[in-house]
């Protein structure tokens, strides 16, 4: 087992301040798990909604729930989104004894559910797979290979975790999608998936995905925001600075586990992952998404303008904005369009991530930065701007 601290941590400060916290991502990211740090799961408290008994004892709901003293788990709650009225009803008595710590496998449906409902009265958390900070600096190329999903990052041999890959990609596709009421095929969205495995790193294109699986744009963006929803793909919206020059407008789409990209792409070692034509680009979303687990901010965007100037990672933290290059290279150079982002979006410092070992400046607020820098949660400016 790998221990989760600072997300225990996180949930815990949440529980004292908030009746409701919705926990969230993808499936198999550790969520039961992390629940049974707070909460055993023979304990009358805890319910688990894939369990019959569980699904028998909320058949009356208020009944059921208001007699409960102490945290109450709800796991698998996107199973009975009708539950989340009771919720709001229960956490409006305010009876401070009482706190709920609810647990869904993302979805649209859930996360418009718990907003709508529970406004006002929840706090959200999503956690991700494992990051650099959690599984330490030297298994970095494992989990970059592997993926940050548990299981995968856990098996007991490279042909473990392939299989397991290969598992949930199907059970996503043909059981847990379904569940949430989608209709779609799981053959079309595994297609789809994996063409955008092929665009992973690059601005969203629909009518290009379009013309190649012979559907109308709207139903590539349709897919697109199903897998988002699963927090299978991100989508890394535009910043769109007030500059007399021609922005990019469209979102870049990633892949977000990038043992899932590998598998997509059918690479089953290290050799065959390293000699693939898009390692540059699996490298740079495995940065951008340990950066975005661990590096404090309020929001995170990418910038890019049609004469050729971008930045990869563009992180608000407060009234400050911080950028990230990711250059998978032995030694990073001071380029133009880190120039150009400095001056034109008033960037207060750069950090270039990179696989190499020292930290080093590459000129005024810009800085080489190892990835390992990553397993130390607040570290990739130096502990000073974020």
């Amino acid at each position: 087992m790998i221990a989760r601290k600072s997300l225990v941590e996180s949930i815990r400060t949440a529980l004292d301040r908030s009746v409701v916290v919705v926990l969230t991502g993808a499936r198999q990211t550790g969520k039961t798990t992390l629940a049974r740090e707070f909460l055993a799961k023979d304990s009358p408290n805890y319910f688990d909604l894939e369990d019959l008994l569980s699904l028998a004892r909320l058949e009356e709901p208020m009944t059921a729930l208001e007699p409960l003293e102490g945290l109450v788990v709800m796991d698998e709650i996107q199973r009975r989104p009708d539950l989340f009225p009771v919720l709001r009803v229960l956490a409006d008595r305010r009876k401070r004894s009482m706190r709920f710590l609810i647990l869904g496998s993302a979805s649209g449906d859930l996360l418009r559910q718990s907003a709508e409902s529970l406004a006002g009265r929840m706090e959200r958390i999503e956690i991700g797979g494992f990051t650099l900070a959690e599984v330490g600096a030297e298994a970095a190329s494992k989990l970059w290979r592997r993926g940050g999903f548990p299981l995968a990052f856990l098996a007991r041999s490279e042909a473990d975790s392939i299989a397991w890959r290969k598992q949930f990609i199907q059970t996503l596709l043909e059981r847990d999608l379904p569940q949430w009421g989608v209709r779609v095929p799981a053959t079309a969205l595994l297609r789809f998936w994996t063409m955008v495995a092929h665009y992973h790193g690059q601005t969203w294109n629909a009518a290009e995905l379009a013309r190649a699986l012979g559907v109308n744009p709207s139903t590539t963006r349709r897919y697109l925001d199903l897998l988002t929803d699963a927090l299978m793909v991100r989508q890394l919206q535009p910043w769109h600075a007030n500059l007399g020059k021609r922005q990019v407008k469209s979102p870049k789409v990633y892949v977000r586990d990038s043992g899932l990209l590998h598998q997509l792409f059918g690479l089953e070692t290290e050799k065959a992952m390293l000699s693939h034509p898009k390692v540059g680009a699996s490298w740079e979303g495995f940065v951008i998404e340990q950066v975005l687990a661990t590096e404090p901010h309020d929001a995170a965007y990418f910038w890019a303008t049609h004469q050729g100037a971008e930045i990869d990672l563009v992180l608000r933290s407060g009234d400050q904005f911080l950028g990230v290059e990711c250059k998978r290279a032995d030694a990073p150079r001071m380029t133009p369009s880190i120039r150009i982002a400095l001056d034109d979006l008033g960037l207060e410092r750069v950090a270039v991530v990179y696989p190499g070992a020292k930290r080093f400046p590459l000129g005024d607020r810009v800085e080489a930065v190892p990835l390992h820098a990553l397993a130390e949660p607040g570290r990739l400016f130096g502990g000073g701007a974020a």
